[in-house]
């Protein structure tokens, strides 16, 4: 781990770097847009309303028995927003060595700037909209301590976990570009293996282990406790999601480490 150790500290003696690099990658989400800065607000925005419109509106569908929420529309809207911020921050994570190639072969800066650019930019888009969405439901649980200090904490914990996972696909996809195109399709059909269009009770019990392969299920569930129920979420929601991070965290230092004198050639 001291591998990360040194990660961490070049990050923060470049924090200021990192900032700079943020905001413009921020910009270049809206340049030539009609939209501008709010663009990249907007889409994701309209899809969540889209959601409520056609299942609640218009259609009025409803779950059944052991589901968080009986309204379809106000189900999806918790887990898919989320899950559009990890996709987001992952596949942006990823491509962000190979996108900087240029760059770090004529200066010598940490690789882990670009990464941590393109997950932080993800995170100021993302995480505006998870906070409007808190305060939409926060009226139903009257302001619950659950809500006030469990969101922010499962925001911090989903940045966490795209750093980590963002940098180390970003090393791969540097010495494999097939891990591009491998991690893509696999966030097309996680959706559909974790508990976001449907509650996890409607998931036949011999294959739910399944789900906890996708390491977005658990804090997917911690959404939904907090927002729909407005209680805390059981505590395998916290040992999942911390054993994704250790995981991760592992994974990444032997990557970080025996790619360090080949990173900048891949590229």
């Amino acid at each position: 781990m001291f591998t990360l150790l040194n990660e961490v500290q070049a990050l923060w003696r470049a924090r200021a770097l990192v900032w700079v690099l943020t905001r413009r990658e921020l910009a270049a989400r809206h340049t030539g847009t009609a939209a501008g800065v709010l663009w990249p607000y907007l889409q994701p925005l309209l899809t969540v309303a889209a959601y409520y419109l056609v299942f609640d509106v218009v259609f009025s569908m409803r779950l059944g028995e052991g589901a968080p929420s009986h309204n379809v529309g106000t189900f999806l809207i918790v887990g898919a927003l989320p899950w559009m911020a990890f996709c987001d921050a992952i596949s942006r994570g990823m491509n962000s060595l190979i996108e900087a190639g240029g760059l770090l072969q004529k200066n010598p800066l940490p690789p882990v700037l670009f990464t941590t650019r393109a997950v932080l930019a993800s995170a100021l888009i993302y995480g505006p909209l998870l906070a409007m969405v808190a305060l939409a439901y926060a009226p139903l649980h009257r302001f619950a301590l659950p809500l006030l200090a469990g969101m922010p904490l499962l925001l911090l914990l989903q940045l966490l976990i795209c750093l980590l996972l963002g940098y180390l696909l970003a090393v791969l996809a540097a010495a494999l570009r097939d891990t591009v195109q491998l991690v893509g399709f696999l966030l097309s059909v996680g959706i559909y293996l974790s508990p976001i269009l449907f509650p996890l009770s409607l998931f036949p019990e011999n294959w739910r282990w399944v789900l906890w392969f996708n390491p977005m299920t658990a804090l997917v569930q911690g959404y939904q406790q907090i927002l729909l129920q407005g209680v805390w979420p059981p505590a395998s929601v916290w040992w999942v999601t911390l054993a994704w991070m250790v995981l991760s965290a592992a994974l990444l230092s032997v990557a970080v480490k025996r790619s360090r004198d080949q990173l900048v050639d891949w590229l």
